[in-house]
């Protein structure tokens, strides 16, 4: 099976333009089924039924995978059979009648305006780490972008003139703007933290660690859950918070459902439609304390 998942690999990257992370995750999740089929004595795409798919994903369920892993991994498999039956390699495709497990989707954490002022007003100004933070929390509110999109901006990714960000996934890219306090408080981590930080050396990367080294997905985490616990925010803040909190502020407030949706960089609207359930504080009162910040 391996030349065939290569050959929905290169697939992947030159009609479909998905990125380099969405190729190895595909890559991964086909191998590991490649891996099982492999132990029962099927080498050939040929011969795999929808019995020998569906005990696959009875072994994922017995080895406690995640619910959310299990169901990407039949997204995998589906779409690697799909090609390949397009492609007129197999006759018939097994996977085709194949049934996600039931996901329960978990309410995302919403915070109030007043808890996100509140943690934004936590960084200082005393040194450059506290001026790095204040920046990267302003712009992630400001903008709604992943934490992976944030820390994987470069200096030629921002527009400080016009005020907006390009935010790069393999060959696809999208511009977000905004506004003056995170406009304001990246001018000061250019000028001052950015600087100190990267101590007379060059980087490509738009924030930096102490080390001058680019930031990581962790050393993030840790940056706000201390901020999260020093505001007082008992909610469980995770990186990904401030992204939720602000689509829902936004949509709650009665912006355009397609233009948040472009701005997130969802797909389809039915992601962002979700945030439309958030009940927070009334929808004038949201709407015009978020756009304070913009």
């Amino acid at each position: 099976m391996t030349s065939e998942i290569k050959s929905f690999v290169n697939y992947l990257r030159d009609v479909r333009k998905t990125s380099r992370n969405t190729e190895i995750s595909y890559q991964r999740d086909l191998m590991q089924l490649a891996a099982y089929l492999e132990d029962k004595g099927i080498t050939e795409v040929a011969k795999v039924t929808r019995t020998s798919l569906n005990s696959y994903i009875l072994f994922l369920e017995k080895e406690g995978k995640a619910t959310t892993t299990i169901s990407r991994e039949l997204a995998s498999i589906k779409a690697f059979f799909s090609y390949l039956f397009r492609e007129g390699m197999i006759r018939r495709d097994p996977a085709e009648l194949l049934k996600a497990p039931k996901i329960e989707k978990k309410t995302p954490v919403i915070l109030s305006v007043n808890e996100v002022n509140a943690l934004l007003e936590q960084p200082g100004t005393a040194s450059a780490k506290e001026i790095r933070d204040k920046a990267m929390l302003e712009l992630l509110y400001a903008t709604g972008i992943r934490v992976s999109e944030l820390i994987g901006l470069g200096l030629k990714d921002l527009n400080m003139q016009v005020g907006y960000i390009t935010c790069r996934d393999g060959q696809k890219e999208r511009m977000v703007p905004f506004g003056k306090n995170a406009k304001q408080a990246m001018a000061v981590y250019l000028e001052r933290g950015r600087k100190e930080l990267l101590k007379g050396n060059e980087s490509e990367w738009l924030f930096t660690n102490c080390s001058g080294k680019a930031m990581s997905r962790q050393g993030f985490w840790k940056i706000i859950k201390y901020y999260g616990e020093k505001a007082g925010i008992e909610a469980d803040i995770t990186p990904h918070t401030l992204r939720h909190s602000f689509a829902a502020h936004l949509i709650r407030g009665g912006a355009d459902i397609h233009a948040v949706q472009a701005m997130l960089g969802h797909s389809d609207s039915t992601t962002t439609q979700m945030y439309a359930a958030y009940s927070g504080s009334t929808m004038g009162e949201t709407y015009r304390a978020a756009l304070r910040r913009k």
